[in-house]
């Protein structure tokens, strides 16, 4: 019987994420969506999200940590394991000149897991990876029409969709004692789809004597994803528990064509397809997790990610008048992020509910990924807090809510680039059923 819902287990683990393959996550106005492969997601979790994605040396047994998957040796036997989030934003985004509020909702994760064998645990799920989804427009005054004398303004108008998703099949095993190790691998798709018209008014009005612009770039991602983790945790005294961990991911590039359609009110059309235009990021990572008597959860990670060495394709305007769109780098600049976090449960002893709730709280900073007209791009930084909120009196055991706050700022260095401001409502249900305990009849 035993054995029959660990099939089980498998089986639904993969049917539950498979249907989000085609889901398309929203949760994205940022301009800065408009350059690379979007806005980046930080890939936390119900459990994590209150302190900032702190995860790297975070080891569960009630909980899926898919930031790093030598974690998932850590699952409790008797449980299966079922984590879904969402989000919920609201954005305020400003310049110089103007300002502007967007709200967003987004689908964040759906992931499962479960112990498969004694030290070998499982785990299946999605999460997305980046978003595209911008639409804004600008106006510039270029002269004065010579027999009206009205002013002639080019509009630009720009808009993007699309996005990464990734669908992914996890492992975790305790090879030693003390030692464990996990791979992630995963499956990405998505849409890279961008558009800009630009076009001319005349004393207000737009005018056919002039000839309007319309340039699209469309990309339909299909690679993999593979990542690694281990972990290691040092019994200090009964106490207090250290756990090590570190992860890596493979850069690659992607096998996928990025193709630029160019064309104009009078007729002109160019359309140029640019092979293996993308490509990932080799990246590491090591953090630490400290628990204190089941009470505290003290954690810190540093991770960093080679964008610098990815490609990506940029449109030139060559001297004779054609249009190439070469897949190169200088798109993009190493990224580092540092986060810490903790977690407090007053007493896991107690009867009393409110000594069971998970209190959170954690902040992060990124350098940026992107280079925008040869500047850096926007960093980032954000404090979050949040709590889990058991269904039963016991945090440990069943189903657990997670709830956070997180505020979020991408703060420019250069000066007329938009500075993005959000706060958002992350909310996950974690459900912990126990499939596997076998009964005995006296």
């Amino acid at each position: 019987m035993v054995n029959r819902k660990r099939l089980i287990s498998t089986i639904l683990c993969i049917l539950i994420s498979s249907p989000i393959l085609l889901a398309q996550t929203g949760g994205s106005n940022s301009s800065y969506s408009r350059f690379g492969l979007g806005t980046l997601n930080d890939q936390s979790q119900g459990f994590n999200m209150g302190m900032a994605g702190v995860g790297l040396g975070m080891r569960f047994g009630n909980r899926l940590n898919f930031s790093n998957p030598a974690s998932y040796s850590a699952i409790d036997s008797l449980t299966f394991l079922l984590d879904v989030g969402m989000r919920v934003s609201s954005g305020h985004m400003k310049n110089s000149t103007s300002s502007i509020n967007v709200l967003n909702t987004s689908l964040d994760y759906v992931n499962c897991g479960f112990r498969l064998a004694p030290r070998l645990g499982l785990t299946a799920g999605f999460v997305p990876f980046s978003t595209i989804g911008y639409d804004f427009s600008t106006e510039s005054k270029v002269g004065s029409d010579y027999t009206t004398t009205q002013s002639i303004v080019s509009k630009s108008t720009y808009a993007g969709e699309g996005g990464i998703h990734e669908v992914f099949l996890g492992i975790g095993w305790r090879a030693v004692k003390d030692l464990s190790i996990g791979m992630n691998v995963g499956y990405m798709w998505g849409k890279c789809y961008h558009a800009l018209q630009q076009s001319f008014t005349e004393g207000g009005v737009e005018s056919s004597k002039y000839s309007n612009l319309y340039n699209v770039q469309e990309t339909h991602i299909h690679t993999y994803k593979i990542d690694f983790g281990a972990q290691y945790p040092l019994r200090i005294d009964k106490q207090n528990m250290l756990t090590i961990g570190a992860a890596a991911g493979i850069g690659h590039t992607i096998n996928s064509d990025a193709v630029l359609t160019r064309f104009t009110t009078v007729g002109d059309s160019t359309q140029v397809t640019t092979p293996n235009a993308f490509s990932l990021p080799f990246s590491f990572g090591a953090g630490v997790a400290w628990n204190h008597n089941a009470k505290w959860t003290v954690g810190t990670d540093v991770k960093h990610e080679r964008w610098g060495d990815c490609k990506a394709p940029v449109m030139k305007n060559q001297s004779d008048g054609k249009i190439t769109y070469p897949s190169q780098k200088g798109s993009y600049m190493n990224r580092t992020k540092v986060a810490v976090g903790a977690q407090f449960i007053p007493n896991l002893a107690s009867r009393g509910y409110f000594q069971h709730i998970a209190y959170r709280l954690g902040a992060h900073y990124s350098t940026p990924y992107l280079k925008i007209n040869n500047q850096d791009g926007p960093s980032e930084y954000g404090v979050t807090a949040g709590v889990g909120l058991p269904i039963s009196n016991n945090i440990s055991k069943g189903t657990v809510i997670n709830a956070s706050l997180q505020w979020l700022r991408r703060d420019p260095k250069v000066q007329g680039m938009i500075t993005e401001d959000y706060f958002m409502l992350n909310l996950g249900v974690t459900f912990s059923e126990r499939w596997f305990m076998k009964f005995k009849i006296q």
